[in-house]
């Protein structure tokens, strides 16, 4: 019988272990903060799970819970009970070292508002997470990146020197980088005019389907919405369907 490679042997058993669990699991998950009359219960209760690959919309009206449990799923923010396991990992078993590790090596995150580090060119903005985990050849890595979203001419233009739908991509390119098996978005076109807006959906999920990686966004905008495998809609901190 033929041998099988290593590299085969290890690919195998780590399809293997995803098929074992989902790549998002979330149980019980509410989140209460305190205000002026007493406690604000945002996010009730919640259960889901995502598979792995799969795309999923989370939409609901405004101050609904949406990017609220978005933040929960991406450990950027702690729930008041209830958990999310991403890939088998409880992540709020971890503490915060080990959960900015996790974001590290499994997330890529795109905000509405890009959140590019201003002091930063395009280019070394698409390095710092490869960077941050010390990966090699990251300036030749983020150059292919910010190439395939098509900014090779713009590589060392600060954000203010970019447009809207620049920077956007430029936070799609950092987002995608580092291939993370799990992406969020939160409201990626929000701040972009319609024309561009849809030139920016479709490089995200065009470089998703390239990466086979699950996505997960928040969105008011009911196309995008049905660009997705699943729609979840959040009302009042509960999920209606």
């Amino acid at each position: 019988m033929r041998d099988i490679p290593e590299a085969s042997k290890r690919d195998a058993d780590k399809n293997a272990a995803h098929a074992r669990h989902p790549a998002i699991d979330v149980t019980g998950l509410s989140k209460r903060v305190a205000d002026a009359s007493g406690e604000l219960t945002i996010l009730h209760s919640v259960d889901f799970t995502v598979q792995p690959a799969e795309t999923l919309a989370l939409v609901g009206a405004s101050g609904s819970g949406k990017s609220t449990l978005l933040g929960l799923l991406a450990g950027l923010d702690t729930p008041s009970s209830g958990t999310v396991r991403l890939d088998g990992t409880d992540i709020f078993a971890l503490d915060e070292d080990g959960r900015a590790a996790f974001r590290k090596a499994k997330l890529g995150f795109v905000f509405q508002s890009f959140q590019l580090l201003p002091h930063l060119n395009a280019l070394e903005n698409v390095m710092l997470p490869l960077e941050l985990r010390g990966d090699a050849g990251a300036r030749e890595k983020a150059e292919a990146m910010l190439g395939r979203v098509g900014l090779s001419s713009r590589l060392r233009h600060y954000p203010k020197y970019l447009s809207g739908g620049e920077q956007q991509r430029v936070a799609l390119a950092r987002a995608f980088v580092t291939e993370p098996p799990l992406l969020f978005a939160d409201e990626p076109t929000g701040s972009l005019d319609a024309a561009t807006g849809e030139a920016v959906i479709q490089l995200m999920f065009e470089l998703n389907r390239e990466r086979g990686s699950t996505l997960v966004l928040v969105t008011h905008d009911p196309a995008m919405a049905a660009r997705c495998g699943r729609t979840v809609t959040i009302a009042a901190g509960r999920l209606v369907n």
